[in-house]
């Protein structure tokens, strides 16, 4: 592994604490109070290539791999969670699941439009009764010709509202049959094919996650990707990639917590000189410093891996779990750190604190990673 910053790294990371400063810092908070999801910014990102990070140049994305891809989530959620949050999602599960899966003429048709940022993706796995045990989904298709038809419930699903085209995972097969699901892909507009309720949430607020519902909503043979019954195997390898993403996701948290605590202690006074020269702070800013550099190993070795098309489910897992438990042990040290200060909107360790929690839930819970790391271990 190489640990040393590449030029295309450097050179990502510049390109959005510049974006970051001119068109995220002014508004986030505003964003976050109204839960508005701030399409304007996600179009400005796919103007950037940071929409199609991973996505050849010849389907009109960056070419860059998993180093560069991780630098952008992770410098996006310094400044704000949620955007860092959407980005990951339209990159590494919609866009990603269909230039994992879908034939030449799938990706000629629908990478180019989100790799550009023209159009927002949504990927669409749990449902309302369904969250971990995948398996027991209730969404279905049955096949009418050369059409499906598609009923049933998709839940948590980040742009499920905005998003111009989702991959959703529905059941074709028997209950509990892990052959038995399929992945299509759905435009918007397409009849019977409808956004639901948007939930209203403690963090990643900007960021919006909602139901979408399939009532009888014909797709054609056409927008399968690989074969009938290939879904769950193709969600399990698009998720590997996932945990990455969040795993970077809580990184760029962390450290925004983190840098705003470092500098605020060394500002702060009390007692006639600033709270960082008392152990007890010093101590809790070597813990943070810490484990955020152990995190960063950890994500940057899931991503090594990755580049090198090896399998990595365990150190995806491994990243996944550690980057995201560290994420919301140090934005608690920073609102405490902050004091009372730290619960207050006027500070930004109450979002840092308030947007971590998702990061050990969304794309396999902690207990799931352990699960996967488990079984891993005593293969």
């Amino acid at each position: 592994m190489e640990y040393t910053q590449n030029e295309n790294q450097a050179m990502i990371a510049d390109v959005i604490r510049k974006f970051g400063e001119e068109h995220i810092r002014p508004r986030f908070m505003e964003w976050d109070e109204s839960q508005e999801f701030p399409i304007e910014v996600m179009k400005k990102l796919g103007e950037l290539g940071l929409l199609g990070v991973l996505v050849p140049e010849e389907y009109g994305g960056a070419g860059f791999g998993y180093y560069e891809y991780v630098t952008a989530i992770s410098e996006l959620g310094k400044i704000c969670g949620s955007i860092g949050l959407s980005m990951a999602a339209h990159n590494s599960l919609c866009t990603g699941h269909i230039m994992q899966f879908g034939n030449e003429e799938q990706k000629k048709k629908w990478l180019p439009k989100l790799a550009t940022g023209q159009w927002i993706g949504a990927w669409g796995l749990t449902e309302p009764n369904t969250g971990s045990d995948a398996m027991r989904m209730k969404c279905v298709a049955t096949q009418d010709g050369d059409h499906w038809v598609l009923n049933g419930t998709k839940c948590w699903i980040t742009h499920g509202i905005s998003s111009d085209v989702i991959v959703v995972l529905v059941r074709t097969g028997e209950l509990l049959d892990s052959k038995g699901i399929t992945a299509f892909v759905v435009e918007r507009g397409t009849p019977g094919f409808s956004a639901g309720k948007k939930e209203n949430k403690l963090g990643m607020r900007a960021s919006e996650t909602a139901e979408v519902i399939f009532d009888n909503c014909r797709v054609h043979k056409d927008n399968i990707l690989g074969e009938v019954g290939q879904g769950f195997v193709q969600a399990m390898k698009v998720l590997d990639g996932g945990r990455i993403s969040i795993a970077a996701l809580s990184l760029g948290i962390a450290k925004g917590a983190y840098e705003a605590s470092l500098k605020y202690a060394q500002e702060r006074q009390q007692f006639g000189q600033p709270i960082a020269n008392f152990q007890a702070i010093g101590f809790k800013l070597a813990d943070m410093a810490t484990e955020i550099e152990a995190a960063e190993l950890l994500t940057f070795q899931a991503a090594d891996l990755k580049n090198r098309g090896q399998k990595m489910t365990k150190e995806s897992a491994f990243a996944k779990y550690y980057a995201s438990e560290v994420c919301v042990r140090v934005s608690n040290e920073a609102v405490q750190i902050f004091g009372g200060y730290g619960y207050t909107k006027d500070f930004p360790v109450e979002k840092f604190y308030r947007d971590s929690k998702l990061c050990t839930i969304g794309e396999g819970t902690s207990e799931i990673q352990k699960l996967v790391i488990a079984r891993e271990i005593l293969k």
